[in-house]
């Protein structure tokens, strides 16, 4: 008698090989039988008609404050993701000195759009050390396993203090000092090293993440701990600027560690095809024995631009600023005034000194879209505000005000910052394709108040394997293996991401005909009243972690069997 039994499915095992018709028996948490003839279980889930697949594998998200309060990691347990991966991008919260905890809250307040406040409510600084911040995640009990990565801005502020957040240049001693901590963090389980390097990555106050500026002595000399102790992704957020210089120190790291480094590649509307440079970059990497590793993006990296958005092209208009620090209730109702929207309409946005970014935010209407319930992210460019306000012979920033008052208030544009250049989805499906990227970059956790990305995973059923008719779809068993198996063992995970005996019992049972994502929303409920972004799924019937249904419905049923993942995990021996 097997512990759970799914039945009839129609099953897409990860392998890249199309749905066929099985069964699944799993006893304990792990998958003992893919079959026609399984035997009875405990219990049974009948799933005629309907998708299994593994569970989806996430290798870029920011719950590393989140994960110490919420055992469900939403909005991801909703998506079906039964194993994620935090630490990206250089942020991160271990380790830490006493007296510490408000510079790094600030510093993943400002890179990661994640509320100061409802850091510091949620989060029970009882660590120091990155194994003591491994040890005291592991205790909380979750809805998925976790793995975690060493972020650069922590390590750097640990040793250097306030040198090390301002970006001066590390002495060897301090260089030293930054390896024999990450080789202790990956000997105690840490999935890998991420830094950023990039001029849009800033704290609350301002200044770049520390290690934006790091030299190649900095950057190699701590990358080849990963090599030293055997695994681990060297994982980079960067401007590539210069890209020749950049791509040189990440070649040299990935051939003498022969671990992977990655980093991510997106279609800059500044230099539209040096994506297809960054590819070839790594084609010829790897014919050189090298492992430069794009992450590659589903779609585009969108803002949400509403009333109660961290941004939206009325934020510098002096009428607004002067309502802007109202509760969001009464916020929305003095916006709702002709009189109001009539100054608002008329003003100029006062931009002097503000970031190059709130030039476009406030004026590139050509770049704007009508979000739309369900979401449209491929919109074509007859769509768009500027389009839109020629053919009714009107002003954009009136489409655009009438649009974000829509549902009492709440209505969201669309803009495509990174990865629509064109206004196409092609340059995104030939990265997806691309045989040596992998897909990432859902940002599960931040962006809070400007980007709703954690439905990628989702997203990559509705639109590219269901509902796209602006281009060429991709095939069902393409999308599950590049979202399960390659997503899996490009962290040393080999223990999942296959439906197959020995394997981990992580699964998803869904309805595919009914899979929907709803209209992102504005809620507050994180600690301290903080607010975020967060779409409702519907479609996922089942969701499994360790052999435990965790969610049904994409509603949590209460079960918790989700781990820390510690270093790489072994395949089953056949």
């Amino acid at each position: 008698m097997h512990d759970l039994v799914i039945r009839n499915g129609n099953v897409v095992d990860g392998k890249g090989t199309p749905a066929r018709r099985a069964d699944i028996a799993i006893q304990g948490d792990r998958i003992v039988e893919v079959g026609s003839d399984v035997g009875p279980g405990t219990t049974e889930i009948d799933a005629k008609g309907l998708l299994v697949t593994p569970g989806w594998v996430d290798i870029h998200t920011h719950y590393d404050g989140q994960v110490t309060w919420d055992p469900h990691l939403t909005p991801s347990g909703w998506n079906g993701v039964t194993t994620l991966v935090m630490g990206n991008c250089g942020v991160g919260f271990a380790p830490v000195r006493p007296g510490q905890e408000d510079f790094l809250i600030q510093l993943m307040e400002g890179v990661e759009d994640i509320p100061g406040a409802a850091l510091a409510e949620g989060i029970d600084w009882n660590w120091e050390s990155f194994p003591e911040y491994l040890d005291a995640i592991e205790r909380m009990p979750r809805a998925m396993d976790i793995g975690t990565q060493v972020p650069h801005g922590a390590v750097r502020a640990y040793v250097m203090g306030e040198r090390g957040a301002k970006n001066e240049p590390a002495s060897p001693d301090e260089i030293t000092a930054m390896a024999d901590l990450v080789r202790e963090a990956l000997q105690a389980g840490a999935l890998g090293f991420t830094t950023s390097r990039t001029l849009v990555h800033r704290a609350r106050d301002g200044e770049l993440v520390p290690g934006t500026h790091a030299d190649d002595a900095e950057v190699l000399g701590i990358g080849r701990v990963l090599g030293e102790v055997g695994h681990g992704v060297f994982e980079v957020a960067s401007d590539l600027a210069p890209e020749g210089k950049e791509l040189a120190w990440m070649k040299q790291l990935g051939r003498e560690t022969g671990r992977p480094v990655s980093f991510a590649c997106l279609q800059n509307p500044i230099d539209p095809d040096q994506w297809r440079r960054l590819l070839d970059a790594c084609e010829q990497d790897a014919a050189e024995g090298g492992h430069l590793t794009p992450q590659v993006a589903q779609r585009p990296a969108g803002l949400l631009l509403g009333w109660e958005s961290t941004l939206h092209p009325f934020i510098l208009c002096p009428s607004y600023q002067e309502i802007h620090p109202l509760p969001s209730e009464q916020r929305r109702e003095r916006l709702a005034d002709p009189g109001l929207r009539e100054r608002i309409l008329t003003e100029a946005a006062n931009a002097k000194d503000a970031p190059a970014i709130l030039g476009i935010i406030t004026g590139a209407f050509h770049m704007m879209f009508p979000l739309g319930d369900p979401p449209e992210y491929e919109p074509g460019p007859e769509q768009s505000l500027a389009a839109l306000a020629e053919r009714e012979g009107v002003d954009p920033r009136t489409i655009a005000y009438d649009l974000m008052m829509q549902n009492e208030g709440s209505g969201f544009l669309y803009l495509p910052l990174l990865g629509y250049a064109n206004g196409s989805l092609e340059p995104i499906r030939e990265m997806m394709l691309h045989p040596q990227s992998v897909f990432s970059l859902s940002d599960g956790g931040a962006h809070c108040g400007l980007i709703c990305d954690a439905s990628i995973p989702t997203y990559l059923l509705t639109h590219w394997v269901r509902d796209r008719t602006r281009g060429e779809r991709i095939p069902l068993e393409t999308i599950v293996e590049a979202q399960t198996r390659r997503t899996a063992r490009f962290y040393g995970m080999h223990d999942r991401g296959v439906l197959a005996p020995g394997m981990k019992a992580d699964l998803n049972v869904i309805d595919f005909d009914a899979l929907h994502i709803h209209a992102p929303k504005m809620v507050q409920d994180l600690p301290a009243e903080g607010r975020r972004l967060v779409q409702q799924i519907d479609g996922y019937r089942y969701t499994v972690c360790s052999g435990h249904v965790t969610f049904r419905d994409s509603k949590p049923t209460g079960a918790l069997p989700g781990k820390l993942i510690r270093g790489p995990q072994a395949a089953p021996v056949s």
